[in-house]
């Protein structure tokens, strides 16, 4: 009898130990309540745009900076894109973040270029993350060559380094996400036009094909 009250103290002593130990996990993992939050967690925004805001045609582009099928589009077919169809006020071109779960570093230059956004230079980053697209394929901290390109096009280092580090705008591309899993993206580039999915080729030829359809259904 003795004995099983001892076996009795010894199960609750381990018992209590392993939800000690559980509770102390579970809080460390667990932010500190002093933690900055993210300030634009739910603020409606719908993407930055290029082009005329009466363009007839509107083009939702989901992209991931890491992604290089969206690094050869950005590089090879968006600048006759952006000359054929949104300086001829055609084309309302708008971005929307999508970072991909298998791209560690997807979500950071999704960052980079809301913070310079933040500055008037959205665009500006986003050619700089895809023209040097070499950072992904390093699978190192992109960090310093991230500040170096906020450098180059003229940012304020002080106000893009606090934009950052305080993970300002991480609710937002989370909410783009939301957005692009709700509409039913599984990939990128994955593009609408008007609302509607667009099966065709990611081709600027394709794309102008699309534009002269959709104007001469329109006259």
């Amino acid at each position: 009898m003795k004995g099983f009250y001892l076996l009795l103290v010894a199960v609750a002593v381990i018992g209590g130990g392993v939800l000690w130990y559980g509770s102390q996990r579970t809080q460390a993992s667990a932010p500190p309540p002093s933690s900055p939050l993210p300030v634009a967690a739910a603020d409606g925004f719908k993407g930055y745009t290029l082009g005329s805001d009466s363009a007839p045609i509107e083009i939702t582009e989901y992209s991931d900076f890491e992604c290089p099928f969206c690094a050869q589009f950005a590089t090879v077919q968006m600048p006759v894109v952006r000359t054929q169809l949104i300086a001829t006020g055609r084309v309302r071109w708008r971005y929307r973040d999508y970072p991909l779960p298998m791209h560690p570093y997807s979500r950071y230059a999704a960052l980079a270029a809301q913070c310079a956004g933040e500055q008037g230079k959205f665009w500006d980053m986003h050619d700089q993350l895809f023209d040097h697209h070499q950072w992904a394929l390093t699978g190192k901290n992109p960090r310093s060559l991230f500040r170096g390109f906020a450098t180059a096009i003229g940012l304020d280092l002080d106000k893009y380094d606090a934009c950052m580090d305080g993970q300002r705008y991480a609710g937002r591309i989370q909410a783009s996400v939301q957005e692009g899993e709700a509409r039913g993206v599984k990939g990128t580039p994955t593009f609408y036009v008007n609302g509607r999915p667009y099966e065709g080729r990611s081709t600027s030829d394709d794309f102008k094909a699309l534009a002269d359809s959709l104007t001469k259904k329109h006259k």
